[in-house]
C-alpha cells in the first residue's frame, strides 16, 4: 500500500481533517463524554476533558507516521469536529484496512457517517491502494451495519465471541468490501 498519513479531506458537507489539542472541548462536548457512543466502543466515556485532551494528545504523535489513519468529522456548517474514523488495523501482508467510526448521538441519523465513510473508501481504495476495507460491529448495534450497507460494504457473517468493548465478549458482524466491488459499484454510479 501507498500511505500517506491522515490528509484533509473534503465532501458536500463535511471536513475530514486530523484532530489537534484545540479540539480537545468540541470533543469531549460532542462525543467522548456521551455515554450512548460509547455503549458498544472498547474504550470508556471520558469522565473529564483531561482524559480527551490525554487521547488527542497521544493521537498528535501519531500523526508523524504515515500509516496512521484518524479524521475528526466536522460539518462544514458547524466548524468543529463530532465524532472521529479512522483505520483501527492494517494488515500489509493483504493490503486490508479495517475502519472504525464514531459520532456524537445528536447527529445519529443525518448521514455524516456514510458521508465520511464513503470518502475513506475512496480514499483508501484509490490513493492508498488497499485492496479490502472491513468494518465490525456489536450485533445489537444494528445501525452501525446500516452504515456499512449504504456505502456498499457487503455482510460477510458474525464472529462468535471475537471482540470485546463496554458489554464484555461480545460476536463481532463483519462488512467487507474489496477493491473490485468498490470499482463496480462506483462505475455503475458514474
Amino acid at each position: 500500500m501507498k500511505h500517506s498519513g491522515t490528509v484533509n479531506l473534503e465532501t458536500e458537507r463535511l471536513i475530514l481533517r486530523p484532530l489537534t489539542m484545540n479540539d480537545a472541548e468540541a470533543a469531549y462536548k460532542n462525543w467522548t463524554r456521551d455515554e450512548n457512543v460509547t455503549e458498544f466502543l472498547r474504550w470508556k466515556t471520558h469522565a473529564c476533558i483531561d482524559e480527551t485532551r490525554e487521547v488527542l494528545s497521544k493521537w498528535s504523535e501519531s500523526y508523524r507516521h504515515p500509516d496512521f489513519y484518524l479524521w475528526g468529522i466536522v460539518p462544514k456548517d458547524l466548524g468543529e469536529p463530532i465524532g472521529c474514523i479512522s483505520a483501527v488495523r492494517i494488515d500489509e501482508s493483504v493490503d486490508m484496512i479495517e475502519i472504525g467510526y464514531c459520532i456524537g448521538s445528536q447527529w445519529w441519523g443525518q448521514r455524516y457517517v456514510p458521508e465520511a465513510l464513503s470518502q475513506l473508501l475512496n480514499f483508501f481504495f484509490n490513493r492508498v491502494e488497499a485492496l479490502r476495507v472491513e468494518a465490525r460491529h456489536d450485533p445489537n448495534n444494528k445501525k452501525s451495519g446500516r452504515v456499512m450497507k449504504k456505502c456498499g460494504m457487503i455482510y460477510e457473517g458474525t464472529l462468535r465471541g471475537a471482540s470485546r468493548n463496554n458489554q464484555g465478549i461480545v460476536d463481532a458482524c463483519v462488512y467487507g468490501i474489496l477493491k473490485e466491488d468498490y470499482d463496480r459499484i462506483t462505475e455503475f454510479l458514474t
